[in-house]
């Protein structure tokens, strides 16, 4: 059983050595190398029988797919590790709940390559749906845009990290631990995406998110610094929000504004929200909410960093 879901995953018979593999694909074996580091694999010996006849489609619908034009030939690799990396922690995460059903059934692992083989063709028909759906909302929101701002937008972006999460991690136990950040990154999420956000990454403790307007980050970050959080059993959170040119780049942002809103985390007080000068200037006349000026610091990267506390109003 075990030995047919394998070939079922992998498309077929482990029969091909890394060489052969380039070779049937038409694809220089130091590319090959390449790509397969970037999606996240160990490398393997020249001699090494493991790949199949699923690799070397894989191979050559990638070499069509460039020799098209549908990617960048200089972004392939990054191409290839962004994939890598998002399928990469989807794919974890399944197999752990796959196991955590079976070991609760006092199961073989006959059974879990059975259960597996059925949910499969389910899951992937999901994972499918979810990233057209996905790729709809992207296509939406950059196709009115210039090639110059594909790239390059500008938008608000925020973050929001758990208060005292390091002690916390040294007094909790796993299972404490899990159902914390499962709370944290479901109410997160729900909060980023009522009000038009965009979740980029959550890291450990900490959520980095956009939005286009200084409105919707706003009212982000009061739902997630709201008060009554801890009656629902959620952790207390800071965030920060700056705002201004930013560049995005295989799902992730980059630049100085990220930086800023950073900082301006670290700097927040438990279930406080900070923003930088160009979120306080949007605010500024929106009955919504509230500003006060706080003195100027400095940060590393920033001298004299100026920032505005930021609440809803009464």
């Amino acid at each position: 059983m075990q030995r047919e879901f394998e070939e079922g995953l992998l498309g077929g018979q482990r029969k091909y050595t890394r060489l052969q593999v380039a070779e049937a694909a038409g694809v220089s074996p130091d590319r090959t190398h390449r790509l397969w580091a970037a999606m996240g694999f160990a490398s393997v010996g020249d001699d090494a029988v493991v790949f199949t006849d699923g690799d070397v489609e894989a191979l050559r619908v990638w070499k069509v797919l460039l020799e098209t034009g549908a990617f960048d030939p200089a972004a392939e690799v990054s191409a290839a590790r962004t994939i890598g990396q998002a399928v990469s922690r989807l794919a974890e995460w399944q197999v752990q709940e796959v196991m955590a059903r079976v070991r609760d059934a006092n199961g073989t692992e006959d059974d879990v390559a059975q259960l597996a083989s059925v949910l499969l063709p389910v899951i992937e028909g999901l994972q499918s749906y979810v990233w057209r759906r996905h790729l709809a909302a992207a296509a939406g929101r950059l196709l009115s845009e210039s090639p110059a701002e594909m790239s390059t937008q500008t938008m608000a972006v925020g973050f929001a990290d758990i208060v005292g999460f390091t002690s916390t991690t040294r007094h909790a136990n796993i299972e404490e631990l899990a159902t914390l950040l499962e709370g944290f990154e479901e109410n997160a999420a729900e909060a980023i995406a009522e009000f038009h956000g965009r979740v980029v990454k959550t890291v450990g403790d900490e959520v980095l998110f956009v939005a286009d307007t200084a409105v919707d980050a706003a009212r982000i970050a009061v739902r997630l610094a709201d008060p009554r959080r801890d009656d629902d059993g959620l952790p207390t959170l800071r965030v920060g929000l700056a705002m201004g040119p930013v560049l995005s780049r295989f799902g992730d942002v980059y630049g100085s504004v990220v930086n800023v809103a950073a900082r301006l985390t670290a700097l927040a007080r438990p279930g406080k929200i900070l923003v930088d000068r160009t979120i306080a200037a949007e605010l500024a006349d929106v009955e919504e909410f509230r500003l006060r000026s706080r003195r100027p610091v400095a940060v590393r990267g920033f001298s004299r960093l100026r920032s505005w506390s930021l609440r809803a109003s009464d």
